[in-house]
């Protein structure tokens, strides 16, 4: 149910109805939310404890950049990282009115 509605969203979303059976069809599955969401949630409380919703998307970016990225080596998921931030300054000011 948690995911129904979410096709005015996302234009390649599916469901799939667990009421009648039906756990796959084509590559529609929740699998795959629900591989995304474990790491989400096993770092929100493992690693951040505590996650805002006023800088909800910003770990959520985060997230979603490692599952992403989840096939390749660290270092090269560092260097990755690492070069999109190329030309952006944060500052302890700035981070006060986000």
């Amino acid at each position: 149910m948690s995911y129904r509605g979410l096709d005015k969203e996302l234009a390649d979303h599916e469901v799939v109805i667990h009421d009648v059976g039906e756990y796959v069809r084509g590559l529609a599955y929740t699998d795959t939310a629900e591989g995304w969401f474990a790491p989400l949630k096993r770092g929100v409380t493992g690693i951040f404890h505590h996650v805002s919703e006023q800088h909800l998307d910003r770990y959520v970016d985060e997230f979603s950049f490692r599952y992403n990225n989840r096939k390749i080596k660290d270092g090269e998921r560092t260097i990755q990282a690492i070069s999109m931030v190329g030309g952006k300054r944060l500052t302890y000011k700035n981070t006060r009115k986000c």
